[in-house]
């Protein structure tokens, strides 16, 4: 089948569909690795310890297996704006409900964007002090709108290539750990696992795991933009499921591998470490561990490696944060955002919401006057809590899909995509997202610091200060499963070349004729 012009945009959103599955992969992959894991890791590593590290990364990264097995299911048959967060809670709960995980989701990124953009201007100035923090600010935040406003297809590919750059920069720390280790660097000592003895395994009991789950909350953020990018995909039907397989070996790979060998070759008391030393949020464990074992330049190695990242991830946050934006303010019949957000150019690219979502980075000029360490706990504190109650979220909504798809006489085996482990998949990911957004805050009690546990806090009463006013408002009420739409939304891939072809990734009533067998068969034959 030819491919014509109107295929290539979304006829709700106006949005290109030029991504394509290598894109959608990479992204899945190693799309949103940056200073939040190569920074970030040092003040987990020094709140809780080498083995709470490896407990959070695991148990945040069981979690986030669940909720991509969710996100899956729902975003591989629904590869539209309704695919946002905002979409999937207007259509699937309540329009109220939309709104809450619409903005927490906004919350994340812009938090996330102001964190890099305070990184790139930290490391410029640790290499030159000639141009003040802001001023390095203010040039790369007009660069990366720049970039932003060239579209989709550019957005792609950088990705896909910088992608690939950390995730060898990545194996190839986790070598020379293995080297540095087992004493095969000259002039230093084989350490084997003496940082696990002292200063030891854990440095603060529970409390110190209880943190480590907000880092690492934070770490995780983004592996959920898959959804997020459904609308501009090429052909969804086939990226999608490629890209959640690949959360799987980004959890074992990338952070389990990361958590793993940075405690192994960095104490927790180490300074420069993030929480040692507020002044310094440079110090990844990267930077310590090529120190330790007598690269002294290998502080600038690590930071030319951290602005890599940096470059990608400020790219990808103004991405997804705009279009999660975007899509708020396309909502129907209620919006979640400003009509005038909901704007796109003939190019398919969302011009006010680039340049709104690109102007919540100058939260980063907060560390001119708090210092980069202060500055960054304030931001990761706020996301690290807005990923669990969209994580919580996407979990709900999946169980109130599955109850409206089966109420509604459909059968699960004519889902393109199928969850594993359902229904212990849902509810694990429900539950689990509420008791961490619970204890996420713990050290705060103890002893008890107001501003801290404000900062720990402050967003759970708010977003259900914003459900309750949105809901008076709007006059919404909770979807009964015979209410919820469970057919549009559903679209075809581009490059599909047969009907054929495409039947088998849009839902229709002939694939409940075919058993299951036979569907998988057909999809692993292209």
């Amino acid at each position: 089948m030819g491919v014509g012009e109107r295929d290539l945009y979304d006829p709700d959103s106006g949005v290109k569909r030029g991504l394509k599955a290598r894109h959608l992969s990479m992204m899945a992959l190693a799309g949103i690795i940056g200073p939040g894991l190569l920074v970030g890791a040092g003040g987990a590593l020094a709140s809780g310890g080498p083995a709470a590290l490896l407990i959070g990364f695991g148990v945040i990264g069981i979690i986030a297996f669940t909720i991509m097995q969710s996100l899956g299911e729902l975003a591989t048959l629904y590869p539209t704006a309704d695919s946002s967060f905002a979409g999937l809670g207007n259509r699937f709960v309540d329009p109220a409900f939309g709104a809450v995980l619409g903005w927490n989701y906004f919350v994340i990124w812009v938090a996330v964007l102001a964190n890099e953009y305070n990184t790139v201007s930290s490391i410029l100035s640790f290499w030159s002090e000639k141009v003040p923090l802001w001023g390095y600010f203010l040039l790369f935040w007009f660069l990366f709108l720049g970039f932003q406003l060239l579209g989709i297809v550019a957005f792609g590919e950088a990705e896909f290539w910088l992608a690939l750059i950390k995730l060898l920069g990545l194996i190839a720390f986790f070598f020379f750990s293995i080297i540095y280790a087992s004493g095969g660097v000259k002039g230093a000592d084989a350490i084997g696992f003496r940082y696990w003895r002292d200063p030891g395994a854990f440095t603060a009991g529970f409390g110190g795991v209880a943190t480590v789950f907000v880092f690492c909350s934070t770490f995780y953020a983004g592996v959920e933009s898959v959804a997020v990018a459904a609308t501009e995909t090429r052909n969804p039907g086939k990226a999608i499921p490629a890209a959640i397989r690949q959360v799987f070996w980004r959890i074992i790979v990338v952070y389990m591998g990361s958590a793993f060998f940075f405690g192994l070759t960095v104490p927790s008391n180490a300074p420069g470490l993030v929480n040692s030393n507020a002044d310094d949020a440079l110090q990844s464990p990267m930077t310590i561990a090529l120190q330790n074992a007598g690269f002294a330049a290998g502080v600038h190695l690590v930071n030319a490696f951290i602005l890599i990242t940096c470059i990608s991830a400020v790219n990808s946050s103004i991405y997804i944060g705009s279009r999660t934006v975007l899509y708020m303010a396309q909502a129907q019949p209620i919006r979640f955002a400003p009509k005038f957000l909901a704007w796109t150019d003939k190019r398919g690219v969302p011009v006010p919401a680039i340049v709104f979502t690109n102007l919540f980075g100058c939260l980063a000029l907060m560390n001119v006057s708090t210092g980069a360490g202060k500055a960054y706990q304030y931001i990761v504190n706020l996301s690290g809590v807005s990923t669990f109650i969209v994580w919580g979220g996407i979990s709900l909504v999946h169980i109130r899909f599955r109850r409206a798809w089966t109420s509604q006489g459909r059968s699960i085996s004519e889902l393109p995509y199928k969850a594993l482990g359902y229904p212990f998949t849902g509810y694990f990911g429900l539950i689990a997202n509420i008791i961490l957004s619970l204890i996420q805050g713990w050290t705060t009690f103890k002893p008890f610091v107001a501003g801290k546990f404000v900062d720990a806090y402050i967003l759970l009463p708010l977003s259900g200060i914003v459900y309750i006013v949105f809901k008076l408002i709007n006059r919404t009420h909770i979807l009964r499963a015979h209410e919820i739409d469970i057919y549009s939304g559903q679209r075809k891939d581009i490059d599909s070349t047969t009907d054929e072809e495409d039947d088998q990734v849009l839902i229709s009533r002939e694939n409940s004729k075919k058993n299951a067998f036979q569907s998988v068969v057909s999809v692993f034959k292209k």
